[in-house]
């Protein structure tokens, strides 16, 4: 039986595997090499939707619930608590198992195989501050393949996987620093092509990814329009105080939005509401929370920062679902602004990878960027003043983790 190599990222999933040690991936979804990492619990049909059936079912506006980034949720607490779903009692580790069963499902009736192992990417760091719940992250991730009917997994540091697909792009001594940006992390790999194979020299990791650049420029640019920073009256007497940050920054946060829609949070927005110095901004924040719409919102700032890292003039977050006509100017120059200080962060866990290796900067000759956030102009600029010499290559920005598994998926269980 074959080994999958399978890439579980926070935003988007892949598969593949490699016949002749060359990477096939397998498509998922009709056309498409890549999988939404998404869900959603749909209340009327009394299913669970996965991929861009859940992405179409919420924008469709079907009475359900959606969840998104669910592998941000490894190694918390959140992960084995459990929830009553379309009538069954069940944690995010059976979420997340029943996500992966599908890729399992998917890649055996497109390839005629069967598939009882798994090689899977999985970041340097789940969670960078905290050893604890990184191992846990670990487990987490491993009891959900095991749950999915995998019989055997194994790991592979995601940028050491965009290391081996990307071997060929160098010559023989060459040092390659992976830059490898998903949607929860930021991993590094410094490796050396050698021969046939390459020589991993160092790997550091931080817990800054796409959804944080999402979450930055939807609280500095979007909660301010629901009343995030807006002043709130005091019961009593004429002194106010700021509304509450909270609501807004688990709003502006892919992963926490579904607990947002509960009746206690709904209150609490009515309250704030009502004691308003600008009363039509908590209307807003009342709107979204009752018509549920912070998926909806997540979405327009996603859309507003992919359109401003095109350099686009008149990029801008369009807000039309909320209030016709609504919109925030999104220039490039403002958003590399907001998202400076996670910039730097990245920038500085690229300057400790070569500390770890003992490598001076200047030694890099090539710098290879990975994942759809690593493409953003800002995060090329703050790498490139790291490590001046080196030449940029993005190669298969979207797939080089992936094909890195299928690639190595055989030879991770010979032993």
């Amino acid at each position: 039986m074959s080994v999958l190599g399978v890439d579980f990222g926070t935003s988007n999933s892949a598969a593949g595997v490699a016949p002749a040690g060359v990477p096939q991936l397998i498509a998922l979804e009709p056309g498409q090499q890549t999988l939404p990492t998404a869900v959603f619990f749909d209340f009327e049909d009394r299913k669970m939707l996965v991929g861009q059936r859940a992405n179409d079912a919420l924008l469709g506006g079907d009475e359900g619930l959606y969840m998104r980034a669910l592998k941000s949720l490894l190694g918390t607490s959140l992960m084995r608590e459990t929830r009553s779903l379309l009538g069954e009692r069940i944690d995010f580790i059976e979420i997340t198992s029943r996500f992966l069963r599908q890729i399992k499902t998917q890649a055996e009736a497109a390839t005629g195989d069967t598939y009882d192992r798994v090689l899977s990417g999985r970041p340097v760091m789940f969670h960078s501050s905290d050893p604890a719940r990184n191992a846990q992250a670990e487990v987490d991730l491993r009891d959900a393949y095991l749950r999915a009917g995998f019989a055997e997994v194994r790991f592979m540091n995601e940028p050491e996987a965009a290391a081996l697909a990307n071997r060929d792009v160098l010559n023989e001594g060459d040092l390659g620093l992976i830059l490898d940006i998903g949607g929860g992390t930021s991993d590094f790999t410094l490796f050396r092509h050698e021969g046939d194979g390459i020589n991993i020299l160092g790997s550091h990791g931080v817990r800054v990814g796409g959804t944080d650049f999402d979450r930055a420029l939807s609280i500095a640019h979007v909660m301010p329009l629901l009343g995030k920073g807006s002043p709130i009256r005091h019961a009593f007497g004429p002194d106010t105080h700021p509304a509450p940050h909270k609501i807004f920054n688990d709003l502006a946060t892919w992963q926490k939005i579904p607990f947002l829609y509960a009746q206690d949070t709904r209150r609490a927005a009515r309250e704030l509401e009502k004691y308003a110095v600008e009363k039509p901004l908590f209307g807003r924040l009342c709107s979204v929370l009752e018509d549920e719409l912070g998926h909806d919102l997540a979405f327009a700032v996603e859309a507003g920062k992919i359109a401003a890292n095109g350099g686009g003039g008149e990029a801008a977050i369009a807000l039309n679902v909320l209030e016709r006509g609504l919109s925030v100017p999104l220039p490039t120059p403002m958003m590399a602004d907001t998202l400076s200080t996670l910039a730097t962060e990245i920038g500085d866990a690229a300057d400790t990878t070569l500390q770890l290796a003992g490598v001076k900067a200047d030694a890099v000759t090539h710098l290879i960027f990975v994942g759809g956030s690593s493409l953003m102009g800002v995060i090329e600029d703050a790498l490139s003043a790291r490590v001046p010499a080196a030449k940029v290559q993005r190669g298969a920005a979207l797939t080089a983790i992936v094909d890195g598994l299928a690639i190595g998926a055989e030879a991770a269980f010979n032993d």
